[in-house]
């Protein structure tokens, strides 16, 4: 995969609470080397880490070079890319030298499907076809949402496709205060994303200014966790709207205190304008917090409007400051949706639960 552990996000999480939890299986990851303070090789939990430089345009090139080094000693049963990107043509290069090893394609995408071609530019006329392999070539697809199973399908594949959708630590000790508003007067609405245009912060912010000027709510605090190119024009916006006071960029938390943030909020959003799942979501919900998102990708897997969340129009910040304030006023309501969401996502998506399914998945390519 591109990156690892020190960098942090959905695909790079989901990798480490699986394998930390596989121990039977020997797992080594080729990853990017971006900053050179990084080592080449180190063990962490289950997994050996091999780190290599050129950049991430020889990223393919040099990945698949080391996997066919390592090969020579270690004799892998299954090769696995996380996202069809540049590990994904790595992972391809490997299987067409390796056509015996097996080949799991895990699809982690976040951004729009169409996102890796326009990046290709013209240069899709002469690797558009090699990108279609990615997906063609595997043995077997492991997908975190319906919505991404689709696009493989979409993209000629005929082998097997399983959802297996990312989790949440279920058992991590939380201070769940649901409903904590009934204590104070502030009501705090917090959304945990990196700041790019595909999870619609400015929306929200837009939804935030709609609050106080046309509902006239005076008692809100907006907390966004998380950094990101667009920072400094979310920051903008707010001081353009007059809501600087009460939006506050915390920048990029830990995962582990993230859920700290999360017990002492009331509602959580994220107006994604597109998302391979919504991992960010399932937390918020294992917290205890009414959710409210929109429509697209992966999210109408968990969210089921009315019943374990709400659902807001994609760039449409007044209908997001009504359903933000329907939660505020509607505390019966606020209760039930959260309740429901906390037992769907201790129910549904733990870690323990998805590395066991993976486990399967691996277990049965070694024996194909």
């Amino acid at each position: 995969m591109d990156f690892y552990v020190p960098f942090v996000g959905g695909a790079e999480l989901a990798v480490k609470e699986v394998t930390d939890r596989i121990s039977d299986f020997h797992f080594d990851l080729i990853t990017l080397r971006f900053n050179r303070k990084w080592l080449k090789q180190e063990k962490i939990g289950n997994v050996n880490v091999y780190r290599v430089g050129g950049g991430k345009f020889l990223f393919p090139f040099l990945a698949f070079l080391k996997g066919l080094s390592l090969n020579r000693k270690n004799k892998y049963s299954v090769v696995w890319s996380i996202m069809a990107n540049r590990a994904g043509f790595a992972v391809l290069f490997f299987k067409l030298w390796n056509p015996k090893v097996k080949y799991l394609l895990t699809l982690q995408e976040g951004d729009a499907l169409d996102y890796p071609e326009r990046r290709m530019g013209i240069a899709k006329i002469f690797v558009g076809g090699l990108f279609r392999k990615i997906f063609t070539k595997a043995n077997y697809i492991q997908a975190i949402s319906h919505y991404l199973a689709d696009w493989a399908r979409k993209m000629g594949v005929s082998m097997p496709i399983e959802v297996v959708p990312n989790g949440v630590d279920t058992g991590k000790s939380i201070n769940q205060k649901v409903h904590k508003a009934e204590s104070r007067d502030e009501k705090i609405i917090i959304t945990t994303s990196r700041l790019v245009y595909k999870n619609g912060v400015d929306t929200l912010i837009k939804a935030i200014a709609e609050l106080r000027v046309q509902h006239r709510m005076s008692n809100i605090v907006l907390q966004v966790l998380g950094s990101g190119p667009d920072e400094s024009k979310l920051k903008e916006l707010a001081k353009e709207l007059k809501v600087d006071d009460i939006v506050q960029f915390l920048g990029h938390i830990e995962p582990e205190y993230v859920y700290e943030y999360l017990a002492e909020a009331d509602i959580f959003v994220r107006p994604s304008r597109t998302e391979g799942l919504g991992s960010s979501f399932l937390e918020a919900m294992r917290a205890g917090l009414p959710v409210i998102g929109t429509a697209v990708g992966g999210i109408p897997d968990f969210l089921k409007d009315g019943e374990t969340g709400l659902f807001c129009e994609v760039d449409d910040p007044k209908d997001l400051a009504e359903k933000i304030k329907k939660l505020m006023t509607n505390e019966e309501f606020s209760k039930r949706i959260a309740e429901n969401g906390r037992k769907l996502v201790l129910e549904n998506y733990s870690w323990d639960n998805v590395s066991i399914k993976m486990k399967e998945i691996l277990n049965k390519l070694c024996v194909f």
